[in-house]
């Protein structure tokens, strides 16, 4: 007989997590819709309730994106310039009642290719920490989405937080996605893009990512590195180059061909850039 339990506090829900095989729901929004017309086969473990998590801060050194917080909490927090594509992406994610639902620590634990908040994370050189009764370890957001829903979260640990390095908060951002129809849609290609201009207007840090065309969403470095030293100004966007997007492996589905996909990216990219405030 499959259980249910709603913990109220972290270390409740942790040693609940070392003592038995849970599968874990926060936002719900894609747990549930999965189950059809059939009952959960293992346990559920409800972390609505961890009001502790539900939480967007400051402190010296980083940006803290609690694990229950919402897609609607990220669009109402006051965040600098380089959040805009991550609030960006919220807005595209299903409906507003799904964004005032779902989490964005359970986007990134669902680990789809397709995952909306993927990129801009990437840009964001996101960090998540995750918790068990044995301590706390951080994981960069590279090395914890690895495949197709798949990920390096241990099955006796939980999410607790997402950590933003403020070195990695500089800049402007910007995010675009393409799909068959404007909402509620699942993406053919995303993108985002964070890039940061000194005072004599050239590019000096720069982070680019793309999602939806490979298992995993991935950052784009020969791009970023090739961007780096440009001046911020109406020719740069055409500095993306096909080769840049080498690194990606799209697939054909019913959305697209893989190189619709790899097409509509480059063009996406260069779009974003050329939609940054304040180029010369």
């Amino acid at each position: 007989m499959t259980k249910f339990a709603q913990p109220t506090t972290t270390d409740e829900a942790l040693a609940l997590l070392a003592n038995d095989k849970w599968s874990m729901v926060a936002g719900g929004t894609d747990f549930y819709p999965a189950l059809g017309n059939s009952t959960p086969k293992d346990n559920v473990l409800d972390l609505s309730q961890l009001n502790t998590l539900r939480t967007i801060f400051e402190d010296e050194t980083h940006w803290h994106i609690g694990a229950l917080a919402t897609w609607t909490d990220v669009i109402n927090a006051n965040l600098p310039p380089a959040f805009d594509a991550l609030k960006l992406a919220a807005r595209e994610v299903g409906s507003v009642q799904i964004q005032n639902r779902g989490t964005v620590a359970g986007n990134l634990c669902n680990a789809s290719p397709a995952a909306d908040g993927m990129p801009a994370l990437l840009c964001l050189d996101t960090i998540v920490r995750v918790s068990s009764v044995n301590g706390i370890r951080d994981i960069a957001l590279t090395d914890f989405v690895i495949g197709n829903r798949q990920t390096t979260l241990g099955a006796t640990e939980l999410v607790i937080d997402l950590l933003i390095p403020k070195d990695s908060t500089t800049g402007q951002s910007h995010f675009l996605k393409l799909g068959a129809r404007k909402y509620l849609v699942i993406s053919i290609a995303m993108v985002a893009t964070r890039l940061s201009i000194d005072s004599t207007q050239n590019v000096v840090d720069a982070a680019l990512a793309v999602g939806s065309c490979s298992v995993v969403a991935h950052r784009l470095p020969e791009l970023e590195q090739a961007l780096i030293g440009q001046p911020f100004n109406a020719k740069l966007s055409q500095l993306v180059q096909p080769h840049h997007l080498s690194a990606l492996a799209p697939i054909d589905d019913v959305r697209a061909t893989a190189e619709y996909r790899l097409d509509a990216a480059a063009e996406l990219l260069k779009r974003s850039i050329d939609l940054l405030p304040g180029r010369s």
